[in-house]
């Protein structure tokens, strides 16, 4: 009796302690959520550090405050516009993106608030390139006194790991389709090859003409000023006020003196917590709705992991059932696809096409590029209705990769054997022990030039094309979004809101009408936060704890092809690029 009594003691503890867990829980999640109280003449502060695309997924990213998405921002710069309490904006930004597109689509987002006619100034703790860019589209720039302005132009690197491959005995067994198809370089080659640095080249200069031209317009100097001083960077805080590049020098507290933003001392207001003012509480995201359903990470076939150690995962079991369920709501009257992808499974990626296919047929599909949608990310963008991307987007890379790493060598060198026994001439195809046999080869390729074929076919027929035109610039070329605009691959230029004016009037709702946003994926459930498993947060937190966001990146970037997929696998695949 007494043990039976211990065991329902035991069960009423645990029962209890989730009650209360589960209290807690939903009472930091109302308390960090609140709406906060908005004073007027406030100055809204928006701090600018790495930017992802979506808000975390993790349990413990529920109850924290979640570092700024692009959305976020642009929809914080959209309230403020229209919101009478806020009286000006100061722009700080700190950390460097990897690629330029994020920083792209806030800079159009400062461009339209200043429409508004408030004041709104960039506050620079330090001033390099992307820094730089960001803070000139205001209508003044103040740096801080004792920060040079690091603007000193572009350069673009690539890492190749054939030597130290070629030291612990793997071989990297990888065929491609296209000159341009770079990214199995990274594992073939020591260095880039002439097709590799042409495409690097192109891409670097492109951006560095939009740099150019961009500070060139907000600081009212003409592009060939701008060249000039940018070979003469970077600059003493001084001479950056003389040559005219900021207006002048000071520390963040005299802002409130210097720029003289509405003649009175500044009510400052943190984008962090303006962010949780509701945007319909101001009229906005309001009326017909539209869905915008974001496809982010290297695509595989499955399941999506938004924390995953490999970074985010785009899972083309998950993307397709957020299609399906915004295809079949009668109420949303248009689709935004969101990429954020450099592609990844080819098959994956047809899969997310054919869904795709299916849903134009029935209502308007948008597809808006990030940093990135190359290679599979561009083929899941090819039957929307209209692309769009911003002019730093990197994209195209029509190509295909497939191969395996022959890892037998590093075995032997660790004194491990390994033998096998199959059945079937072709059984050990994607054997690690060995590279391919001349017939395994030949098959191999077939396989790629059947998929390579049909990317380009399903390219031209959603471009209105021909395979040779496509074909022409496919290659696995990488381009910029306005060079890809150039060569038919993306119908128009700029950012999220864009590509929502397009699908407004593709649904044929007026474009001075508000619409309400349906995200996918959508946020989680009370009950889905308390119930989800805390692994991926843990990997997530671990990440952040013992890397920077840059060597998580590059690391994450070079482990995804040997750890997401399938040996032998046909890959569409963007190869790595780090911009500095």
């Amino acid at each position: 009796m007494s043990a039976r009594r211990g065991v329902w003691l035991v069960f009423g503890l645990i029962g209890l302690a989730m009650f209360v867990s589960a209290s807690a829980l939903l009472a930091g999640y109302v308390v960090l959520w609140r709406e906060p109280e908005i004073k007027e003449h406030s100055t809204l502060v928006v701090r600018i550090g790495r930017l992802s695309e979506m808000e975390p997924t993790s349990v413990v990213s529920q109850f924290l405050v979640s570092p700024p998405t692009v959305r976020s921002l642009v929809d914080s710069l959209r309230k403020a516009k229209v919101d009478s309490r806020v009286a000006s904006v100061v722009i700080t930004p700190a950390a460097a993106q990897p690629l330029w597109a994020k920083v792209q689509e806030l800079r159009d987002a400062i461009l339209d608030f200043k429409r508004s006619g408030k004041p709104i100034v960039g506050y620079l703790e330090f001033g390099g390139d992307q820094q730089y860019y960001l803070a000139a589209a205001c209508d003044k720039v103040f740096l801080m006194p004792t920060s040079p302005l690091d603007l000193n132009g572009l350069a673009s690197y690539e890492l190749f790991f054939r030597g130290t491959l070629d030291k612990i005995g793997t071989y990297p067994d990888l065929l491609h389709i296209g000159d341009y198809k770079t990214m199995s370089n990274t594992f073939t080659e020591k260095q880039m090859t002439p097709a590799h640095r042409e495409m690097s080249e192109a891409l670097n200069s492109d951006m560095f003409d939009q740099l150019v031209r961009g500070i060139a317009d907000a600081r009212k100097k003409s592009e060939a000023e701008v060249r000039a001083l940018i070979d003469e960077g970077p600059f003493l805080p001084e001479d950056a006020v003389r040559l005219g590049l900021v207006d002048d020098l000071a520390y963040e507290d005299q802002l409130d003196d210097k720029a003289r933003l509405g003649g009175r001392k500044l009510q400052r207001l943190e984008e962090e917590e303006y962010r949780k003012v509701s945007a319909s509480s101001l009229g906005l995201n309001r009326g017909p709705k539209l869905a915008i359903i974001y496809a982010v990470g290297a695509i595989v076939q499955g399941e999506s992991r938004g924390d995953s150690a490999e970074g985010a995962v785009l899972g083309s079991d998950t993307i397709v059932k957020y299609i399906r369920t915004a295809r079949a709501d009668n109420a949303i009257k248009a689709i935004v696809l969101r990429i954020d992808s450099p592609g990844g499974s080819a098959l994956a990626s047809d899969v997310i096409w054919r869904e795709i296919l299916l849903t134009r047929n029935q209502k308007p599909v948008i597809a808006s590029m990030g940093d990135v949608a190359a290679s599979g990310g561009y083929y899941i963008a090819m039957p929307a209705h209209a692309i769009v991307a911003e002019p730093s987007t990197l994209t195209g890379s029509i190509g295909i990769v497939v191969g395996k790493f022959v890892t037998g060598g590093t075995f032997e060198k660790l004194g491990i054997g390994i033998d096998a026994v199959s059945q079937g001439a072709n059984a050990e195809m994607n054997s690690p022990m060995r590279p391919y046999t001349p017939k395994e080869r030949a098959k191999v390729e077939e396989q790629m030039q059947a998929v390579y074929d049909t990317f380009v076919e399903k390219a031209a027929e959603g471009r209105n094309s021909t395979p040779e035109k496509i074909d022409a610039v496919g290659q696995g070329r990488v381009w910029t979004g306005r060079q890809a605009r150039q060569v038919g691959l993306v119908d128009d230029l700029g950012g999220l809101m864009r590509a929502i004016a397009l699908a407004k009037q593709r649904a044929r709702i007026p474009q001075d009408s508000e619409v309400q946003l349906v995200i996918y994926p959508p946020k989680k459930s009370f009950y889905e936060l308390v119930s989800s498993p805390l692994a991926s947060a843990r990997t997530a937190l671990l990440s952040r704890l013992l890397l920077s966001p840059e060597e998580t990146r590059v690391i994450t970037t070079l482990a995804v092809p040997m750890r997401l997929f399938r040996r032998g696998e046909p890959l569409a695949l963007m190869p790595n690029v780090f911009l500095h």
